[in-house]
């Protein structure tokens, strides 16, 4: 009888899978991502591994793909609010700025909702808009009724108070803190994501924006854990 041959393929399933790029550069690619607190872009990765730029960005994106898992939030205090990924209309040239963009007006901006559990941890997604049809399905995904959440004044929160035990700050009118309610912590993690944004990645494409938010949350998820042992542990699941 003829001997059957088996051969097995440890990288199949992984995002190692069908890469010609060494083993060797995508734990290195890996472990340069885990130490960078404000983002690795592809050209530093290009200038620390030597491989070209479009392999470079393909690891990075690879990489983000591990950041893609939503945590489990459910239970507890929770603080909800949005920001506006874009540039700033003071900082365009005079042909390029748009009109009444200011607040949340996103004629030349892409919003992104968050969902912020007090003392834990944060989701984030990017939405079409702020109104309440593309928000409150998102809320409901990830709090249970019945839960103490705080916003500011925005309309598309009004309806909250059926479900939820709902307190707001009124931002228009300079109150940040009113007894326990705030929206501190959320905005918090929106700064820290267009500082990432803005400053290691510069401009990213609207299409892969999601991941880019996705890797933000992680790190700001993980920022008392080791990022690196985070990542090696996401690979085989």
């Amino acid at each position: 009888m003829g001997s059957t041959i088996h051969q097995i393929h440890p990288t199949k399933g992984t995002i190692f899978e069908k890469s010609t790029t060494p083993l060797l550069i995508w734990f290195y690619s890996m472990f340069l991502f885990s130490k960078s607190k404000n983002g690795l872009s592809a050209s530093e990765l290009e200038r620390q591994t030597g491989v070209n730029y479009k392999t470079a960005w393909r690891i990075l994106m690879k990489i983000r793909q591990l950041t893609n898992t939503d945590t489990s939030l459910n239970t507890g205090v929770f603080e909800l609010d949005e920001t506006f990924i874009g540039g700033k209309n003071k900082n365009r040239h005079w042909d390029k700025k748009v009109a009444n963009s200011q607040g949340r007006s996103f004629k030349d901006k892409t919003p992104v909702f968050g969902v912020y559990q007090r003392g834990g941890k944060v989701n984030a997604y990017v939405v079409d808009n702020t109104k309440a049809e593309s928000l409150v399905p998102i809320i409901q995904q990830n709090v249970v009724k019945d839960s103490v959440v705080y916003t500011d004044e925005w309309t598309a929160y009004s309806s909250l108070n059926k479900d939820y035990q709902h307190s707001f700050v009124l931002h228009n009118r300079k109150q940040y803190k009113f007894e326990d309610c705030c929206t501190n912590g959320i905005e918090n993690f929106g700064s820290v994501l267009k500082r990432t944004l803005g400053g290691s990645y510069i401009h990213v494409n609207k299409e892969y924006l999601q991941q880019y938010v996705n890797e933000v949350a992680f790190r700001y998820n993980n920022r008392n854990s080791e990022v690196f042992n985070e990542l090696v542990s996401l690979i085989s699941s």
